[in-house]
């Protein structure tokens, strides 16, 4: 049910709440203008006003701080640069501790950096000095999260700041006049109950969605759709392999995705941080080591030659720089593969594998096989070990082996594996993550500390030396 005012018309979605308050702030337009979204809810408002002001679009990440055990009351919010706005009021009423308070910041503060992270990538935030910005969410509940924003583009050197919503409650100008030189809203229905409730489609706002718009309005195409974006089968050795390639434009290098024991291309993880690497610039191959049919035989899935032989296979299919070359040994019952470069997308690119699980043994095994042809590798809770001594202490490729803390028994694994390793190499250690990196923030780290071991090691194409 959509509680409304006397004359409220209820939005039809964020979009439409969007062109509603463009038409309020056609005043504001002008090279002079930034237009600044509260993620995620606010993005889709933002941007038909950043489109209607033909302003630029920019985020400002912010977590709301709810109260430990009634999360959607608001005892404050936090954003990027260390801002931290409380509601003492919303505290001493809701009797919440500094223990309390403190645990339910580390843990938005985390998923904050998440955010940003994956929204902006390496994009710095638009540059605010001396300009007009006009900051928008899809509407005002408490204004925390309002209140935090234009603290953040004030401090960022903003000679105006005006906070624009579709809706908000009646007295919401007493709340929030201290912290913007305008205020502007399409309606402040009464009663007000939640924003939800004057809009008929509240539906969530997805991270995809952002990242669309947010492209859109940066005029970059998002990395899965930039470039070239396809799936694709590969022949090796009588099979035909299923993968995703994507390439975002003027990629500058290539990674190769090896996944672990049941596992597929499909691995939320690895696809995550797939896309994270595609934003920084690299191309990704997620492909299926086994077939449908061999997926249920439990030997194949530990069988590393196997695994290593198709991975190298299909490095060559890639058409990587220096991956042609002939093989040292072959799997039993297997051919060597054509190393024809059968993907013109990713022909004279620089190599990098990512293996994960068992999917890093045979990363390892690849990286031992082509030597100088691959120029970096990144396990993630790998088992190295299952590689073998002799093919650890082939591998010249820089290395680098990432493990929760909380792994015990892969870690120790790691570490006898990393004393094989003859080449460059470094244990990374991901404090409280476990096997799987779900703990909040922890595969963040993973994709970070993979994008920047790849972007250090792989050279440019056509350069032979190291990016620093």
């Amino acid at each position: 049910m959509h509680v409304t005012g006397t004359h409220f018309t209820p939005f039809a979605d964020r979009t439409d709440a969007g062109r509603r308050l463009a038409a309020r702030l056609g005043q504001l337009s002008g090279p002079d203008t930034v237009v600044v979204a509260l993620p995620r809810g606010g993005v889709p408002v933002a941007a038909e006003v950043a489109a209607a002001l033909g302003a630029p679009l920019d985020i400002c990440v912010i977590r709301k701080l709810g109260v430990p055990y009634q999360p959607e009351l608001g005892m404050g919010a936090i954003g990027e640069g260390g801002v931290r706005v409380l509601n003492e009021h919303v505290i001493r009423v809701a009797s919440v501790t500094g223990d309390q308070l403190a645990e339910v910041e580390r843990r938005e503060r985390a998923e904050l950096e998440r955010r940003a992270r994956r929204y902006r990538g390496d994009r710095p935030p638009a540059d605010v000095r001396g300009r007009t910005v006009v900051v928008v969410d899809d509407g005002i509940a408490t204004g925390s999260t309002a209140r935090a924003a234009c603290r953040i583009v004030r401090e960022r050197g903003a000679a105006r700041v005006v906070l624009a919503v579709p809706v908000a409650p009646g007295d919401w100008t007493d709340r929030l006049d201290e912290v913007a030189d305008e205020l502007v809203c399409v309606d402040t229905p009464s009663p007000f109950f939640a924003i939800g409730a004057f809009y008929v489609d509240f539906s969530q706002t997805t991270d995809d969605e952002v990242l669309r718009l947010l492209a859109e309005a940066w005029n970059a195409p998002p990395a899965v759709a930039a470039g070239v974006d396809r799936e694709l089968a590969l022949p090796v050795a009588g099979v035909r392999l299923a993968g995703r390639l994507t390439v975002p434009a003027g990629a500058r290098g290539v990674v190769l995705f090896a996944h672990g024991s049941g596992s597929s291309r499909h691995s939320p993880r690895n696809r995550y941080v797939a896309e994270y690497l595609n934003r920084a610039g690299l191309a990704t191959l997620l492909f299926d080591l086994l077939t449908d049919a061999e997926e249920p035989d439990r030997r194949n899935v530990f069988d590393v030659g196997l695994l290593g032989f198709r991975l190298t296979s299909v490095a060559r299919h890639l058409g990587a720089e220096d991956t042609a070359g002939p093989r040292t040994g072959a799997a039993p019952g297997t051919d060597a593969g054509t190393g024809t470069g059968t993907v013109p997308e990713t022909r004279g690119l620089p190599l990098g594998l990512f293996g994960a699980s068992t999917g890093a043994a045979a990363a390892l095994h690849t990286a031992a096989e082509l030597g100088p042809a691959v120029r970096a590798v990144v396990s993630r809770g790998g088992r190295p070990d299952l590689a073998g001594p002799e093919a650890l202490e082939r591998v010249s490729a820089p290395t680098l082996l990432v493990v929760g803390s909380l792994d015990t028994t892969v870690l120790d694994l790691n570490r006898r594996a990393e004393s094989r390793l003859r080449c460059e190499s470094e244990l990374a250690v991901v404090p409280h993550a476990t096997h799987l990196f779900e703990e909040p923030g922890t595969l963040d780290q993973v994709a970070d500390l993979a994008r920047n071991w790849f972007l250090r090691h792989l050279p440019l194409p056509g350069s032979s030396a190291e990016t620093p």
